[in-house]
């Protein structure tokens, strides 16, 4: 961020609560009892905290700093679309009158939430509703970890994981995002096993991701899922105009670094284009990009946007480049497409609801 963050209670840990209560002139205690009613019961408002004296909640009530809504860092709800297979969109208002998309996808026995870690992605990958609008900002730890207690919130139900594949390049907002992961880890209760960091690719930034997580998480269990989405630069440079300052082999290279740091594998993202990426020989060319790596491959069949004339896949080709990969023993997946109703691809509800709807 061009700025620092104003000052929100949500992404503190215990500690730093206890401290904050300490600085307004209350005991260590109160610090514990904000972290239970922000964290295990989810309230939007310092005026909610009824454990809290009178005095206290009015006078925090007339004193937040500008750039909050509240002390409680929580943002506003602007909409929501729910699609027939449950999956729920949100769309999230800031202090600064931008918006954030959030996704919550059920299946059985699991919730994930897709979260946004920028307003907006300066990476201008052409198949992204997202890039179209370019960056404008990126988010706070707080505005990272609440579009988790939203979902959380609006589905009753607990997500088990959490994948930073919404909005933006999380790679450029490095320190929000691995303070968003400590927070949800240790706040929130979760495992980095259950967090995917999924990135397009920004230059020597690997290894610093590498080195910044051991440093500063004691580990770095999260998955990274790195979107290659073409076999070769050529493509790469004409689907993601970006590319072209970041040769595929480096980004690999610094792929290897990564595994060499972490000792943990390396997914690799690949949207499906229709009649554009999807055929055999790319595959085949694919599988030789990626020998030698322990890697997993999850195939992404297209969500159509209206400023791109890309079209979904055939069954029939995802089936044709799933068998290429297995054949040639690269592990391979492929997600299922969820909220097809309901503006699913990423920043599509955003741009679709630009014009109508402002924070109040």
């Amino acid at each position: 961020m061009s700025e620092a963050a104003p000052i929100a209670l949500l992404g503190m840990g215990k500690a730093q609560l206890e401290q904050w209560a300490q600085s307004h002139g209350q005991p260590a205690f109160r610090g514990r009892q904000l972290h239970d009613w922000i964290y295990a019961k989810g309230v939007s408002r310092v005026e909610q905290i009824t454990v809290l004296s009178k005095g206290w909640r009015e006078q925090l009530v007339t004193s937040v700093p500008p750039g909050l809504f509240d002390w409680t860092g929580r943002s506003r709800e602007l909409h929501r679309s729910v699609a027939a297979d449950g999956t729920t969109k949100l769309l999230l208002a800031t202090p600064d009158n931008l918006s954030i998309e959030t996704v919550g996808i059920p299946a059985a026995e699991r919730l994930t939430v897709c979260v946004s870690s920028q307003v907006g992605c300066p990476m201008a990958c052409r198949f992204c509703a997202t890039g179209k609008g370019g960056l404008q900002r990126s988010l706070a730890v707080h505005e990272i970890v609440d579009q988790v207690l939203w979902v959380r919130e609006v589905m009753g139900i607990r997500p088990s994981h959490v994948v930073f594949m919404g909005m933006g390049e999380p790679l450029l907002n490095l320190d929000a995002v691995l303070a968003a992961i400590a927070c949800l880890c240790s706040e929130l209760g979760m495992a980095q096993r259950q967090i995917t960091l999924s990135t397009v690719g920004v230059a020597n930034t690997l290894p610093r991701l590498a080195e910044l997580a051991l440093a500063r998480l004691g580990r770095a269990q999260f998955t990274l899922a790195v979107s290659l989405h073409a076999p070769d630069q050529r493509l790469r440079e004409e689907l993601i105009p970006t590319a072209h300052a970041y040769p595929i082999e480096a980004l690999l290279d610094d792929c290897r670094r990564y595994v060499a740091i972490t000792g943990r594998r390396v997914s690799f993202e690949y949207i499906l284009l229709g009649g554009l990426n999807d055929q055999p020989r790319h595959a085949e060319a694919l599988a030789r990009l990626l020998r030698g790596f322990q890697s997993h491959v999850n195939l992404i069949p297209y969500n159509p946007i209206d400023e791109e004339a890309f079209r979904r896949p055939e069954p029939a080709a995802v089936a044709a480049f799933c068998q290429v990969l297995a054949d040639r023993h690269v592990a391979v997946s492929v997600r299922a497409s969820r909220g097809l109703d309901a503006d699913a691809a990423c920043g599509q509800l955003r741009r679709r609801l630009a014009a109508t709807l402002q924070p109040a």
